[in-house]
């Protein structure tokens, strides 16, 4: 699981980055800071929904 929380903050962090580019319209941030964001973004949604939320 500690694998899902790792992606997960990579996504917020690429969120956080992709509206610093927008804001800076930068198109280069936006293009790679968005793929990151949807790439990874999907990949950890994925690996939670595959893998599922560990008890407590």
């Amino acid at each position: 699981m500690g694998f899902a929380i790792i992606c997960a903050l990579i996504t917020l962090l690429a969120g956080y980055a992709t509206f610093s580019a927008l804001k800076n319209k930068n198109i280069l941030g936006i293009a790679f800071a968005g793929g990151t964001f949807l790439v990874i973004g999907w990949f950890t949604v994925m690996t939670i929904l595959t893998s599922g939320v560990p008890s407590a």
